[in-house]
Formats: C-alpha cells, sequence, structure tokens
C-alpha cells in the first residue's frame, strides 16, 4: 500500500479542523498507535504521562531526545495525522522552545502542542508575557520548516491556578501569537466548555476528555468543540487492569484478574491482519 507523505497527513489535519467534532485518541507505543488506526480514527496524538509510565518515568520527567525519538517511531508506525503532546517545549527561553519545536517537526508530526507550565509548584504558569513569546517562537519555528498545526495549551486548571478568566485571557493571547487551535485541560462543565469555544472563536478547541466525565461526543460536538482528546486516560486504563491483576497475584495469590483480560486470539488476529496490510 502507498503510505501518506508527511505533507499528506498535515493536509489531512488541517482539514478535520475545519468543521464538525472528531476524537484524537492517545496512544502510549506503537502497538496502540496501530489499534487505534485500525478501529478508524482519522488522528492520533502522543501522550507525555502514557508514554513516561511505559518508559519507568514520571510525566514530564523524559528527556526531549527520548520524547523526539518516541514521537518519530508513532509518526513512522502509523498512516494518519499524529499530533504530540510537546509538553513545555523542553526549555524555558523562546529561542529553546524554538530549536525544540524545530527538532519536532522534523519527525514529521502534524500537529504539536505547547505548554505554558512551568513545572514550578510556586509559580506553576510562565507569566503571560513570556508566555506569548514562547508561542510566538513555536510560532516562526513551525513557520520555516513546515505546515504543522500549532495547538496553545493553558495549564491553569490542572496547574493549581483554575482562573476561568485568566485562562481564557491566555488562551486569546496564544492565539493572536498564532496558535492554530486552544486547548484547557482540566475544565469540566458545559459553562466552561462553552466560555472557552466562544472566546476563542473561530479557532478550534480542544477539549481534554480524560474521565467519564457525562459528556458523549454528540454533546461535546453541540457546544462547539472540534477536537477531543483523551490524554493519558487510555494508558491509565491499561494500567488499572495490570495493577489490579498483579496486586491480586502479590497479595492474595489469586488468578481472578485474568478474567478480564483481551483474548490473545484476537489480538493476533488483529496485529497479524494489520502487519500483512502494511507489506
Amino acid at each position: 500500500m502507498t503510505r501518506s507523505s508527511a505533507a499528506d497527513k498535515r493536509r489531512a489535519f488541517r482539514k478535520l479542523h475545519e468543521s464538525g467534532c472528531f476524537v484524537i485518541p492517545n496512544p502510549w507505543d506503537v502497538g496502540s498507535a496501530r489499534y487505534l488506526q485500525g478501529l478508524g480514527f482519522k488522528a492520533l496524538a502522543t501522550t507525555s504521562s502514557g508514554f513516561a509510565w511505559s518508559a519507568a518515568h514520571a510525566d514530564t520527567a523524559v528527556p526531549r531526545d527520548t520524547v523526539l525519538a518516541h514521537i518519530a517511531a508513532i509518526v513512522a508506525a502509523t498512516d494518519v495525522p499524529v499530533n504530540a503532546d510537546f509538553e513545555s517545549g523542553y526549555a524555558d527561553d523562546p529561542a529553546g522552545v524554538g530549536e525544540s519545536v524545530r527538532l519536532c517537526v522534523e519527525t514529521g508530526v502534524a500537529g504539536l502542542s505547547i505548554e505554558d507550565s512551568t513545572g514550578d509548584k510556586e509559580n506553576p504558569l510562565y507569566d503571560i508575557d513570556v508566555a506569548v513569546e514562547r508561542m510566538k517562537a513555536a510560532r516562526t519555528a513551525i513557520d520555516k520548516t513546515g505546515d504543522v498545526m500549532l495547538t496553545g495549551r493553558a495549564e491553569g486548571f490542572i496547574a493549581g491556578r483554575p482562573d476561568l478568566d485568566e485562562m481564557i485571557a491566555r488562551l486569546q493571547a496564544y492565539a493572536a501569537a498564532g496558535a492554530d487551535c486552544l486547548y484547557a485541560p482540566g475544565i469540566k462543565t458545559r459553562e466552561q466548555i462553552e466560555a472557552v469555544v466562544r472566546a476563542v472563536a473561530p479557532k478550534p478547541v480542544n477539549f481534554l476528555n480524560g474521565a467519564a466525565l457525562g459528556h458523549t461526543l454528540a454533546d461535546l460536538a453541540a457546544m462547539g468543540v472540534r477536537r477531543i482528546s483523551v490524554g493519558g486516560a487510555l494508558a491509565r486504563s491499561a494500567w488499572g487492569g495490570f495493577m489490579r491483576t498483579a496486586k491480586l497475584i502479590a497479595e492474595q495469590g489469586s488468578f481472578d484478574g485474568f478474567k478480564e483480560a483481551a483474548s490473545g486470539a484476537e489480538l493476533n488476529g488483529f496485529f497479524g491482519k494489520d502487519k500483512a496490510a502494511r507489506a
């Protein structure tokens, strides 16, 4: 079969953001990426947390080069557009963010996101002027190297500063600085979601549905959300089954946890057919 080029994937990714609402699930390795593609999802996104746990790290603790290699592996293994969860750009200063973004674009991604989180509990967000300059640097790096969609993330709700007005002001500033898509992880209610959608219109909004919040795809589409990601939730679901079963064995000598295990025959069947289709 003919593999899609990076340019093809980037055009397709932009097209997905023009209308409607789509789910962009987050695989954490090549196998989960191929399986999600096999279910018919039109685009995928990496998850910093899901990959970090698979590599025995806490989230945000994986070195940039390791993350870049992981992103490149997911891109190379799939035929659909991939958006990179690129954390805070692996640098504090705008020039460093720009260099990191250049390297990320070279992996072949169709999109990437930059956060305004510092990782410092005492001062969890970059000052807005600094955050805007970092976003501009990311935009400039992209414009020099490829038509990659830039998502601006306002992290206040998951970084200990859940101020909706501040978050909206930041999203609007990131949109003005060149972000193509806006993302406020941690908002949950219809009122919050609709306020964000209105504030940054006509630019598309990514909503993080990383828990059983009660929203359906149809609900979120009606609120004006364009893109729905799940972050590390699929990885956490897999870890949940693994941890429960392993603890039963370790603590009770029970193997009952295997009752809910996936079928080896089903997995072998899927990956066998998937490999044949790529040959």
